[in-house]
């Protein structure tokens, strides 16, 4: 790269030189772009708020160049980065929201010097919560994972993160899969577990969809099996990463979500001896199957970019973020509530590709533009989608101490409802019944709302006559 510019908001600065170049006021970047025939602009404002950096962001966005950011300094000292290591411009920063200090008393209420379990230990949200847990000083974290390759990895960068900050921990790593009751009790039982964090399941919409009866298993029911083995080995708090999704569903992956925190809700009523509560927020940034990824990758390979229809919003937040409101969350635990995370406003996916598709240097192809770069194409809303995500049901929701979080008390069931839709669910997901396991989760979420169309690929391809052909017994 050749450098032709600096430019700096500090007035005290602009006009010097360093290395032969003048620093230059912001307000001349157009010109300069012009002139200089620029390509790339580098950001390299570490120090600035998110809220700032979009501003920023958002006043390169039509130049035509292509935006990176550059590592800060204490990523270069600490070795998590090199000098010449460009990234993309975060999304995070795109959103502008800057988020809000957690509060201390509140994040290490459930964890410090507490033996604490996550299960799916090794995904997006589980990770996340397991490297923030860790921060509080648990007494011991247990790792429950079923993917061996996540439970290797998310083990590894624990351990080595423990061993630089010199602290001593038991950290115990264990494949498992939550549907397996004596497992998973025994697991608890053994290590005193007094706090869990479940994060296991299913979570992609269309895969779901196309799955039900496994849908069904891991998101239900596994969450039954998990939350009567906290029951039995007297764990204090268990708490469920709930979804957006969960809310008025359309798919069976949010059904799924809302009839598990409804078999929590009924559970509650039943006991008083461990507080089960639910965290529900919307998409996270770099989550997998999440849509920034992908439009960097189509970007990329010179599109097109793929947005579901012109009008789709979803609410955004990073993975750090949520995870330290789930955790501040549950120690507000009274039992049976719902935490609801403000995920501020909702973005449109299309002006997000649009964003994304400009920071790269590109421009977008469409009628306004026929000789434009990357084209974005409506591909149509997949099965189960919906435009618009919500995060409540009712309007029975107060405030927390914390300004992200409110609590909400929903509608659930007796125990005695709840379970007997559950003997029914596990009888129809044993007999494959992918009909009946739909129609009963549309009994239990009354606001689920189901397509005519079954979309479960098993299902489809039993249903599907058999053709055959004879063969030709000419001689």
């Amino acid at each position: 790269m050749y450098p032709v510019a600096y430019v700096d908001e500090k007035r005290a600065l602009q006009g010097s030189t360093v290395s032969g170049i003048r620093v230059r006021s912001p307000d001349s970047l157009r010109g300069l772009i012009e002139r200089f025939e620029i390509r790339h602009v580098l950001l390299a404002i570490p120090g600035a708020s998110r809220r700032r950096r979009s501003e920023i962001i958002g006043s390169l966005a039509d130049l035509g160049v292509h935006v990176q950011t550059v590592p800060d300094l204490y990523e270069i000292v600490s070795g998590a980065a090199r000098v010449g290591d460009l990234r993309e411009v975060s999304v995070a920063d795109l959103l502008g929201r800057d988020p809000v200090a957690p509060q201390a008393e509140l994040l290490g209420a459930c964890i410090t010097d507490k033996s604490v379990m996550v299960t799916g230990a090794g995904g997006s949200i589980g990770s996340e919560l397991c490297r923030q847990i860790i921060g509080q000083k648990p007494r011991k974290l247990i790792l429950y994972e079923l993917s061996e390759v996540a439970l290797y990895q998310i083990d590894k960068e624990l351990r080595s993160s423990l061993q630089r900050s010199g602290q001593a921990m038991e950290l115990v790593p264990l494949i498992g899969n939550t549907r397996h009751k004596e497992r998973i009790k025994q697991v608890m039982q053994s290590y005193g577990v007094q706090t869990v964090y479940h994060a296991a399941a299913y979570k992609h919409v269309p895969i779901v969809e196309q799955n039900i009866i496994e849908g069904v298993h891991n998101n239900v029911l596994a969450t039954w099996t998990a939350a009567e083995a906290a029951i039995a080995a007297r764990v204090e708090t268990f708490v469920l990463i709930s979804t957006d999704k969960a809310v008025n569903p359309t798919n069976v992956m949010g059904a799924t979500k809302r009839f598990a925190e409804i078999v929590l809700q009924a559970l509650q009523k039943r006991q008083l001896s461990t507080k089960l509560c639910m965290v529900r927020f919307g998409n996270v940034l770099g989550s997998s199957g999440s849509v920034v990824p992908l439009f960097h990758e189509q970007i990329r390979a010179g599109g097109p970019v793929t947005v579901t229809h012109p009008q789709v919003m979803r609410y955004f937040m990073t993975i750090p973020e949520a995870a330290s409101l789930v955790l501040q969350a549950a120690s507000m635990a009274k039992g049976g509530e719902v935490f609801v995370l403000d995920m501020g406003q909702p973005v449109l996916i299309d002006e997000l590709a649009r964003r994304m598709i400009a920071l790269s240097g590109h421009s977008v192809r469409d009628e306004r533009n026929p000789d434009g770069d990357i084209p974005i194409q409506y591909s149509g809303l997949r099965p189960g989608e919906k435009l618009f995500e919500e995060l409540l049901i009712g309007d029975n929701v107060s405030g927390t101490p914390h300004p992200m979080i409110m609590r909400a008390m929903e509608h659930a069931p007796s125990w005695e409802t709840a379970e007997a839709l559950l003997h029914r669910m596990t009888e129809a997901l044993n007999a494959f019944d992918c009909e009946k396991a739909r129609a009963l989760l549309a009994n239990a979420v009354v606001e689920y709302r189901p397509e005519a169309r079954l979309h479960d690929l098993v299902w489809e391809s039993r249903s599907r006559p058999v053709v055959t052909k004879l063969a030709d017994r000419r001689s």
